[in-house]
């Protein structure tokens, strides 16, 4: 996945996207970001999709308009208007692409998986601590959403849990992650409490905190977790499915993972342990887009950027992200900086239209003010810093 050109969607005016292994998209709610994520996931994975809501009951049908509501969400085919034209990989794709042909023999087409798609609404698919149905959800959910809650509670359902796991401990797991990964999200997350399967009533993940006092440990149901652990349980599920405890580095044929805002509710030290996790992903050659309105992403974005054009060593990991030298995350540095290329694009909304650009330099000199406040990420800063700066000289002279 190389390339994707878009002109007048939703509110999307114009994007030209070159993707890089690691591909950040920034911009204000609303932006269109979301919307283009969607439709990658459409382009590439049309058979997959199809032949999943044909499982559960549901007809594709040969109405454009139609298929996008269903996939979309109930009314959202009217983002693609008569002056909509997208071309993916050098190949238009349109309406018409959507249905399918008389004549053609479906049986060659390719129906496996190629993107992953982690939602932004993520947390909703934990229903108590359960992942719900990909029936369960009304038909105007997007299919992104209910797909992957149907894919976590298939995870928990058949196979999380190896032979050797005691207790039914759902984290932490030797056989799941790199440890030094496990101990990053233990430290930065969970605190030593543990997430387990209660099977007392119904199957339930819940949190269980060690008293240190003789008594057993407390049990702490779903909705009574810190929102910042609420939010990660998806996310550590998703990393749990993509790095399968084998010598199989790779799930299945996925080729891109696509991740939608992955610090919600997490603290600074947290979002740099995801984003150790992500780099486990580039090291296993999953390529990954990540939409998000945080600025640790961007700082180590541009902190990558300056590192690879110095062409500074690997070792400048460990002091970056606070870890100590082990072998494992030697082996996860190794040749980052070398081999893996990282971009950013903005996504400039006014008034109603959104530009889409290319902002992957990250150069606070640059006189495009997209460029240097990143996309907006840092213009609060430089504004806080100009003002201190001000007052201070003030009150010096």
């Amino acid at each position: 996945m190389n390339n994707i050109k878009i002109s007048s969607l939703g509110p999307i005016q114009e994007a030209n996207i070159n993707f890089g292994d690691l591909t950040i998209l920034v911009g204000s709610q609303a932006s269109g970001k979301s919307i283009l994520l969607q439709l990658i996931k459409l382009v590439v994975d049309k058979n997959h999709i199809k032949k999943t809501l044909e499982q559960y009951g549901y007809i594709w049908g040969n109405e454009a308009d139609l298929i996008l509501d269903r996939f979309l969400g109930e009314g959202m085919s009217s983002i693609w208007n008569k002056q909509t034209d997208i071309i993916f990989e050098g190949k238009p794709f349109t309406k018409e692409s959507l249905i399918p042909q008389r004549g053609r023999k479906e049986k060659n087409e390719n129906k496996e998986e190629l993107i992953f798609y982690i939602p932004a609404q993520r947390v909703i698919c934990l229903n108590n601590g359960w992942p719900r149905f990909f029936t369960d959800y009304e038909d105007s959910v997007p299919y992104v959403l209910r797909y992957f809650s149907e894919t976590l509670r298939q995870l928990l359902e058949n196979g999380i849990l190896s032979t050797n796991t005691k207790n039914d401990i759902i984290f932490p797991q030797t056989q799941r992650l790199k440890e030094s990964l496990r101990d990053s999200f233990n430290e930065s997350i969970f605190h030593d409490s543990k997430i387990v399967l209660d099977k007392s009533v119904k199957k339930r993940l819940k949190l269980s905190i060690d008293n240190h006092d003789g008594l057993p440990p407390s049990s702490i149901p779903f909705m009574a977790w810190s929102a910042g652990q609420k939010e990660f349980m998806p996310l550590l599920l998703s990393f749990y499915w993509l790095c399968p405890p084998s010598k199989v580095t790779r799930k299945d044929a996925i080729k891109c993972v696509i991740i939608e805002e992955p610090e919600m509710g997490l603290h600074p030290q947290a979002i740099e342990s995801v984003i150790l996790q992500v780099l486990d992903l580039l090291a296993r050659d999953y390529k990954v887009i990540i939409s998000t309105h945080s600025p640790v992403l961007l700082e180590f974005t541009w902190a990558f950027n300056l590192l690879k054009e110095t062409k500074a060593r690997d070792e400048v990991f460990f002091e970056l992200f606070k870890v100590k030298k082990t072998p494992a995350f030697s082996r996860l540095f190794k040749g980052l900086l070398k081999n893996k290329q990282l971009k950013t694009y903005y996504f400039d909304r006014v008034g109603n239209k959104t530009s889409v650009k290319d902002i992957s330099s990250l150069d606070a000199g640059a006189e495009d003010i997209a460029i240097s406040e990143w996309g907006g990420l840092s213009s609060f800063a430089s504004k806080a810093s100009n003002i201190v700066s001000k007052s201070v000289a003030n009150e010096t002279f």
